[in-house]
């Protein structure tokens, strides 16, 4: 189970949501990165979420901080085109090693405006 807020009861990823669902209330661009996939070692499960405003300020985790970096960097490319797009990111993956993700395993991640 994730992370959550004992006292309201909602998980991390929820947490998560409502704050991007703030964001776009208070008419700024949004991204939304969602592990889709992983196989072998992954520090994020799938269903994990990280929201990303067009500030820059981010909220959430696809993994435990490894790929954030790059992750955040695409969705504010996504939030300027539009286009959503599927990342991957693992140890044959020369960027792997460069961002962090030295665990051993694959991760592919979702990230989409939120309209």
């Amino acid at each position: 189970m994730a992370d959550g807020n004992i006292a309201s009861g909602l998980s991390q990823d929820d947490d998560v949501l409502n704050e991007a669902a703030s964001w776009r209330k208070d008419g700024r661009n949004v991204a939304l990165a969602t592990v889709v996939s992983t196989w072998g070692s992954s520090p994020r499960p799938v269903g994990s979420h990280l929201a990303v405003n067009e500030n820059g300020k981010i909220v959430g985790s696809v993994s435990g901080g490894c790929i954030e970096g790059a992750v955040v960097t695409e969705a504010m490319d996504v939030m300027e085109s539009g286009k959503p797009k599927t990342l991957e990111y693992g140890v044959t993956n020369e960027l792997a090693w460069e961002v962090g993700l030295a665990c051993g395993g694959s991760i592919h991640v979702y990230v989409e405006k939120v309209e």
